[in-house]
């Protein structure tokens, strides 16, 4: 992990240039000393392996280069220097791989494009070369300042990508490369709706610009605009019928709005077209495992990785079944793909998960923490996500959400009763909840809805360096707080069936309790608890999409969960009575009378249908959508205990 002190970045930039200036031997003894220090240091290892190779060191060059490749994984320059050794050393066929990797993680280094078309000449691959040799002559024409944008976005600096990009477009406002660039930066830093602008945009100056549509139906998916998503989609598809690409887009597009006869069909088109594709089987078995047919789905996953045997993503999908157990063969079989050096980074996370699975099931607790941490590691690497920042983003919670910031606006926001937030941490089982309350008659169950959290970066802003929100609460007006409430009812509308109540199951908003009561004071909360070390226990043990970076340490989880009840406590004091805690335990002891105490709060009759939840024939796209098919049990409670030997920093950051 890189540290941004100033002396570092003097001392890096010092290194940087006695290689500029052919002074290898210098540069890498800077180099080393910065190691000295921080021995994962990414820009300092890097710089050690261009001068070792400078130098014709390779097998120090090799030795910082494997370090840099397991402290980031995705860096495309470190793969990029992985082809310069590797031709450097004679190896083409390894430095073709390398250049290769190091193009599918920063697709702006011309460099490795260029040496690609030059070891693919007198191959016979010449639609390869021409291929190669195209994307490094556009990248050489490509302005200046996108070219830099594109390094910065793939190399994980967005604020800095952001800065460029924005500056080229004051002076090229029409650019659509430039638009779209700027739309991904804000998909990167979850700000959506600008993404779906600058995308919409695009798409009219250049309607015939395929790669801005696809972005474009990616930032509505998003954004959970669902129904317009799928049109767009439909737009695609009727242009090309036949192409798969557009086949599959408005198969995914399909299952999101509930088509799953459309998209089983279109997934079978695509298969027609290319038989076993193991993209296509995994989406179709997540589109199965989400109507409830298991078999099938697992069918479907087990053929995605007959097809391709490192396809991790399968693997992981059934071991996120929470119910599927892997035979001695298939564990073997994972074994032996992460044994390879040359796994990609998202496969070797998904077979270590996998396989912590796989050896939890099998009674073999040390094996599977070893691997459960293996995966979580190289997460936490790729999400550096930061406590510290955590716990000061909660505490401002805390700080600005007063009783008399609740009283200053005391009848202003939105008076619509509508929503039910379940909230709190997830694997906490608000699915299980949701199950529950999604059975009454009169409540519709929709998904993790990003709206809340759209709506608070919104406000974040930014002023003398410093955010703006939670702060800005204390000056909006009433006006204002009632249309953020009323825009909150209108976009999420598309996610109802007609019920008069429907449920928001994001548990991050816990955040942001004090907006959610401003803007909509009459919304119901429920908070769900569980305890704490079969919690983050869960956690650490599962795979997320996006948006729980906090999961992948057992340390960064349990100050998290600290943070969260800390919080949550402050929301008692200042909005007494408004928010119900279940307690997981308590739901499995006494189903019936949870059932009427959370009904009883959201102030609705009794349905013997939610007592027999696991009946609900819903779709469910959560992680836990197996589990709350069946019946009660307990066979979570306690699930950490096996693993007790190696939970110490969990039980210290949970005090």
């Amino acid at each position: 992990m890189t540290t941004d002190t100033p002396n570092r970045a003097d001392q890096l930039q010092r290194a940087q240039k006695h290689l500029q200036a052919g002074e290898f031997a210098i540069g890498l003894k800077v180099a080393q000393a910065l190691l000295a220090d921080v021995a994962d240091d990414t820009d300092a290892l890097y710089l050690a392996t261009v001068a070792a190779r400078y130098l014709k060191d390779y097998d120090t060059a090799d030795r910082y280069l494997a370090l840099l490749h397991q402290a980031s994984p995705e860096y495309g320059r470190a793969w990029q220097e992985a082809g310069h050794l590797a031709r450097a050393k004679n190896q083409p066929a390894m430095a073709l791989e390398a250049y290769r990797r190091a193009t599918r993680f920063n697709p702006a280094l011309e460099a490795s494009w260029r040496a690609q078309a030059e070891l693919l000449d007198g191959t016979g691959q010449s639609a390869n070369r021409d291929a190669a040799l195209t994307q490094a002559d556009r990248l050489k024409s490509m302005p200046r300042e996108l070219l830099a944008a594109t390094n910065h976005l793939h190399e994980g600096r967005l604020l800095r990508a952001e800065e460029f990009c924005r500056h080229f477009l004051r002076q090229n406002p029409k650019h659509v490369e430039a638009m779209r660039l700027l739309a991904q930066i804000g998909i990167k830093l979850g700000i959506l709706d600008d993404a779906e602008f600058l995308l919409d945009s695009a798409k009219e100056f250049d309607p015939d610009n395929i790669q801005i549509r696809l972005d474009y139906i990616d930032a509505l998916r998003r954004r959970q605009k669902f129904a317009e998503s799928k049109s767009e989609a439909e737009a695609l598809y009727a242009r090309d019928p036949q192409n798969p690409l557009f086949q599959s887009h408005l198969a995914i597009e399909s299952m999101q709005t509930g088509e799953f006869e459309r998209a089983f069909e279109l997934f079978d088109q695509v298969l027609t077209a290319i038989p076993n594709d193991p993209a296509t089987l995994t989406s179709r078995g997540h589109a199965l495992k989400t109507t409830g047919d298991t078999g099938k789905a697992i069918a479907s996953y087990q053929a995605a990785f007959t097809a391709k045997p490192d396809h991790g993503d399968a693997y992981y999908a059934l071991a996120n079944l929470k119910t599927y157990q892997f035979d001695k063969t298939q564990i073997a079989a994972m074994r032996t793909q992460v044994a390879r050096t040359d796994l990609a980074f998202m496969d070797r996370v998904h077979f270590s998960f996998a396989l912590g699975k796989a050896y939890e099931d099998a009674g073999d607790y040390e094996q599977s923490f070893q691997f459960y941490d293996e995966g979580n590691t190289l997460k936490r690497r790729q999400t550096r996500y930061d406590a510290d920042a955590m716990q000061s983003e909660l505490q401002r919670q805390a700080e600005f959400c007063t009783s008399g910031l609740f009283a200053k606006h005391q009848g202003a926001g939105c008076p619509a009763p509508d929503p039910i937030f379940i909230l709190g941490l997830p694997r906490a089982g608000s699915t299980l909840l949701e199950q529950i309350l999604a059975s009454h008659s009169q409540v519709d169950g929709t998904l993790e809805l990003p709206n809340i959290l759209a709506l608070a970066h919104r406000l974040r802003g930014r002023k003398a360096g410093e955010a703006l929100y939670p702060g800005i609460l204390h000056d909006l007006t009433a006006d204002r707080l009632a249309k953020m409430g009323q825009d909150f009812i209108d976009n999420t509308r598309i996610h109802r069936q007609g019920a008069p109540f429907f449920i928001d199951k994001m548990p991050n908003n816990f955040r942001h309790i004090g907006l959610i009561k401003l803007i909509l004071p009459n919304a119901k909360i429920i908070d769900a608890r569980r305890d704490p070390m079969d919690c983050c226990f869960s956690g650490f043990k599962q795979l997320f999409a996006e948006g729980q970076e906090f999961t992948y340490g057992l340390e960064e989880i349990g100050r998290y969960y600290s943070d969260y009840t800390a919080l949550m406590e402050h929301w008692d004091a200042v909005l007494p009575g408004q928010i119900l805690r279940v307690q997981h335990e308590d739901v499995l002891d006494d189903l019936d009378g949870q059932v009427r105490r959370m009904l009883d709060y959201l102030g609705l009759p009794f349905e013997e249908a939610c007592v027999n939840f696991h009946k609900n024939k819903r779709a469910v796209r959560t992680a836990s959508s197996e589990q709350v098919r069946q019946p009660i049990n307990r066979s979570g409670v306690a699930a950490w205990k096996p693993f007790e030997p190696w939970l110490d920093p969990l039980k210290q950051a949970l005090a």
